[in-house]
């Protein structure tokens, strides 16, 4: 069950949320520790249920398991559905107790409960987005901004514009990372016909796209002193982008037919994401 809770992706939303954390203090709000770990267990609460959910209404013809037994898979998806359920529901309480003692306006409550609700479009049908190819874009949209937001939101109640140019980027980082995730599990996905991105788009448009993500990212980081922001605290993420030219190599070295090396391709992309987070987030805590 662990492995079904994605912790790379729990991995992903911890250094967001620590970015997102991090900036209120550079802006000159005081830190406070407990809403910090109240925000941090309501971000990895919000998204292994997230996870769990979309393996509990996963189509009844595809394994969860290697191996598993017809009464292991049900036996795993009930319990799965609870834990998730109550991952939830602790996730909405806490907001609730964060608002009822903090100074969140209430715009920014509302924000946090819809929060909750797009993991439930996430993964649930009738809607279920995980099968309509916007899985991935729902996955960087939470990773990269909607969990970097509570950070943020947790320490000074409400946004601030600031977050917006700093996580916008990653989105696109993010969504390229999961692009990428998609090609490695091709095969599979073609097997039991499932609804990704890269199904949707095909391999022609699949490719450019990916190629066009990456540069978004570092071209909207290099704007930030155009919308009134010190490039002091954002040129810290341009020490990924020799890795990022890298990532675009190796999938276009791929696509033009030679042999794939999915491990270091997702290793790269995983790394121009997480040490983006990073070294973005160590400049704000430093200043």
């Amino acid at each position: 069950m662990l492995k079904l809770s994605r912790p790379l992706n729990l991995l992903l939303a911890s250094l967001t949320y620590l970015l997102g954390a991090s900036v209120p203090a550079y802006l000159g709000i005081p830190f406070q520790w407990m809403p910090f770990l109240l925000g941090l267990a309501s971000v990895l609460f919000a998204q292994a249920g997230m996870a769990l959910l979309g393996e509990v209404f996963r189509p009844h013809n595809e394994p969860l398991v290697d191996g598993e037994t017809p009464q292991q898979k049900e036996t795993l998806r009930n319990n799965m559905l609870y834990i998730s359920v109550g991952l939830l529901a602790t996730c909405g309480l806490i907001i609730f107790i964060v608002f009822l003692n903090h100074n969140l306006t209430l715009s920014s409550f509302l924000f946090l409960l819809s929060s909750i609700l797009l993991t439930l479009i996430y993964a649930i049908p009738p809607i279920r987005l995980v099968d309509r190819g916007f899985g991935e874009l729902i996955l960087a949209a939470h990773v990269a901004y909607v969990v970097p937001t509570i950070g943020f939101l947790f320490q000074a109640g409400e946004n601030h514009r600031l977050l917006f140019v700093l996580a916008t980027p990653l989105i696109a980082l993010g969504l390229a990372y999961f692009l990428i995730l998609n090609f490695v599990t091709f095969q599979n996905d073609q097997k039991y016909q499932r609804g990704t991105l890269l199904r949707r788009l095909t391999w022609e448009h699949a490719v450019p796209l990916h190629h066009s993500l990456v540069a978004f990212a570092y071209v909207m980081y290099g704007l930030a002193p155009l919308l009134g922001f010190s490039f002091n605290l954002i040129w810290p993420a341009f020490l990924t982008l020799p890795f990022a030219v890298f990532q675009i190599i190796q999938l276009r070295a791929i696509a033009n037919g030679n042999p794939p090396n999915w491990k270091l391709l997702t290793s790269t992309a995983l790394a121009v994401f997480g040490l983006t987070t990073y070294f973005l987030t160590l400049t704000f805590w430093l200043r």
